[in-house]
């Protein structure tokens, strides 16, 4: 009888425990799913379960109350420098960044390194940095073969951006690689852009240019109106050189004849590729940029750039409202990198989640210039779960307070 009545309250127990871990109470936005409300929010196994009104407490295993915060799907950061393995040249080492170190932290489950690595080094990169890191890390592929290793050398490396083995070193990695990348090319040819254009087509993937040096023989005007293909991306959107307005200040039109063409504009910010000069006005006459990333590496994270939740801040603060700030920062960038199975909470999808608490008070935000914006908002992440599993917690809301826990 004791046994059959203990069997009994444990399959009561398990049917009442539902869920693993429920959001109760906080303010959901998932701009693909359309949800601007308050909801909570129930993770079983890993996955989204639930997104509905009023989960009731006793269906889960543990219960944390993030009213007054914004539960958005997981950031995805499509612009980072995270090839840290070895301390080779630039961003194949010195200049960049352990994902772990600066991931979660501000809400980013998923990173992009862009370019670090080429044909040559990616099988290091992969091994070295993406199977030992808790983040989810992706990859642009750049189109020299050693990657980032020099900006005044390899880089420069005509002979070294072979389109055949970039493509057959990306398909092979096809489960990471999500485009190839040009970047820091100085020359005047269009050599870089349309070797890459060929790596992509072989691949069937999209690029994302940096343009580097900005040059009459290669306009900027041709490499968005007649050189990039619907959703390949040039990123540093709001640097200095980029041709924006014209003299009176009026944003030029050939950006969104861009646009339409379906090239993708994405930040980028960086410690050199942000300016207040451009971002302001041309977002005050609607050109705001598809996705947030911050070309994240020891410089940017000590200037201006500093996060991603601070770049997000920036947005708010020139007047994008909050859920389109959430859409650049999750949903797009996931459709930009062809993983439709991030950046939304769509029961069944894995359970990235980040909470994020939105500060009121006297703020100041740099660009890449050292130039001061004025704001009253502030994003930072209270919580970010990755695959379910809480992996930063500011202020503890998922634990248990000391003098409540059992021995």
């Amino acid at each position: 009888m004791k046994l059959w009545l203990t069997a009994v309250f444990t399959l009561v127990a398990g049917a009442q425990e539902r869920y693993d871990l429920l959001l109760k109470g906080g303010h959901v936005i998932d701009p693909k799913n359309r949800i601007h409300a308050v909801r909570d929010l129930a993770i079983r196994d890993g996955r989204i379960a639930a997104v509905e009104e009023n989960l009731p407490a006793s269906a889960a295993r543990r219960v944390v109350d993030v009213s007054g915060l914004y539960v958005t799907p997981g950031l995805v950061d499509i612009h980072v420098h995270v090839f840290a393995s070895t301390m080779g040249p630039e961003y194949t080492g010195e200049f960049s960044v352990r994902a772990d170190g600066f991931s979660f932290r501000s809400g980013v489950t998923t990173m992009v390194d862009a370019g670090g690595a080429g044909w040559r080094n990616f099988e290091e990169f992969r091994r070295d940095v993406v199977e030992r890191s808790k983040t989810r890390v992706l990859a642009w592929i750049n189109i020299v073969g050693r990657g980032m290793a020099g900006r005044k050398t390899f880089e420069q490396d005509v002979s070294d951006m072979q389109p055949e083995p970039t493509a057959e070193v990306a398909l092979r990695h096809k489960d990471i690689v999500v485009g190839i990348k040009i970047a820091h090319f100085h020359g005047p040819e269009w050599v870089a852009v349309e070797r890459a254009l060929e790596a992509g087509e072989r691949a069937g993937l999209p690029i994302m240019v940096d343009f580097a040096t900005f040059r009459p023989e290669r306009p900027f005007e041709d490499l968005v109106l007649k050189k990039l293909r619907p959703g390949d991306i040039y990123t540093h959107a709001y640097l200095s050189a980029v041709p924006m307005l014209d003299a009176e200040g009026r944003l030029r039109p050939y950006l969104f004849e861009a646009r339409k063409r379906g090239v993708i504009f994405d930040v980028g910010h960086g410690g050199g590729s942000f300016s207040w000069r451009q971002a302001v006005p041309a977002v005050r006459q609607g050109f705001v940029a598809d996705s947030i990333s911050t070309d994240l590496h020891v410089d940017s994270m000590n200037a201006g750039m500093k996060d991603f939740t601070n770049v997000m801040s920036k947005f708010l603060n020139l007047g994008v409202p909050l859920e389109e700030v959430i859409l650049r920062s999750t949903w797009n960038p996931a459709r930009q990198i062809r993983r439709e199975q991030l950046g939304h909470l769509t029961p069944g999808a894995v359970a990235d989640v980040a909470v994020l608490r939105l500060l009121r008070g006297d703020f100041g935000f740099l660009d890449a210039h050292g130039l001061r914006l004025k704001g009253d908002r502030k994003l930072m992440a209270e919580l970010t779960l990755k695959d379910g599993r809480v992996v930063w917690d500011l202020n503890g809301l998922a634990a248990v307070d000391w003098d409540k826990a059992g021995r």
